[in-house]
């Protein structure tokens, strides 16, 4: 779709973890669609080869979404560049497979720390800039895994679960200032955090969804930018998967499709 029929003209946005995947598809396709970019992420070479590729309509900012200073400095400088902050997509993550049982403290709380507390961070943050423009979008990106429970996903999952509830909150409280709070929760996605997989790409390589296939970060990229678009301005607390139909149930196959009783 590549944002068709979709206008962000003068829309400022901070986009996390888009030097590379989901974000940096994201970062391509609001700039298409006329609006200015502030690109942050931990990758400041690729981050800065993103922005320079988008031109003038995008700064990148070197930013852990877990430093609460970089927060403030990461608005700071949207407000600087572009005089605004209209939109904000917390797309930061990182993910590590393990059972529950073997899991490290250390782990588990890293992935709290840039999956749920980057993101409460990110909405503090630019709750007061968006209140001073009367309004403005925040776009939670949480996953499949926070839908439904994926065995080995216990951390992560706990994170975007966690991120679909807070999503809601901030919904309802953030709603009487006119900015909207939505999640949008991918799933199999051909990013580099899925490149170890054992998949392949294209129709039929993706069983477990009904589609069949993996999806790309640009099918991605449509549903964030249309929730930061004035076309979605009556969605708030709303959850989207993007995820091919995989937390739709589970697909049958030729050996599971007695009915449960």
């Amino acid at each position: 779709m590549a944002g068709q029929g979709l206008d962000l003209s003068g829309k400022v946005a901070i986009i996390t973890g888009a030097a590379r995947g989901q974000g940096a598809a994201e970062a391509r396709l609001f700039a298409s669609l006329g609006a200015r970019v502030v690109l942050t992420d931990i990758f400041a070479d690729e981050g800065r080869r993103v922005a320079s590729s988008i031109g003038a309509a995008a700064h990148f900012v070197c930013h852990d979404v877990g430093d609460e200073n970089g927060w403030a400095a990461t608005v700071d400088t949207a407000v600087k560049e572009f005089g605004r902050v209209d939109v904000l997509v917390n797309n930061a993550a990182i993910c590590d497979v393990h059972p529950l049982v073997d899991q490290s403290l250390d782990s588990f709380e890293r992935m709290l720390r840039v999956n749920l507390i980057g993101a409460f961070l990110g909405i503090q943050a630019v709750a007061e800039p968006m209140k001073a423009v009367g309004g403005g979008s925040i776009i939670n990106v949480s996953s499949q895994a926070g839908l439904q429970g994926l065995a080995g996903y216990g951390a992560y999952g706990a994170s975007k679960w966690g991120l679909r509830g807070m999503s809601k909150v901030a919904a309802i409280e953030l709603g009487p200032f006119g900015i909207r709070v939505n999640s949008v929760h991918p799933g199999m996605i051909d990013t580099p955090m899925v490149a170890h997989l054992d998949v392949e790409r294209g129709p039929g390589g993706h069983p477990g969804a009904p589609l069949t296939r993996v999806g790309t970060p640009e099918e991605v990229a449509d549903v964030v930018a249309f929730l930061a678009s004035d076309s979605s301005s009556y969605i708030t607390g709303a959850e989207l998967a993007v995820d091919g139909g995989a937390s739709a149930g589970r697909v049958p196959t030729p050996t599971a499709t007695a009915v449960p009783r």
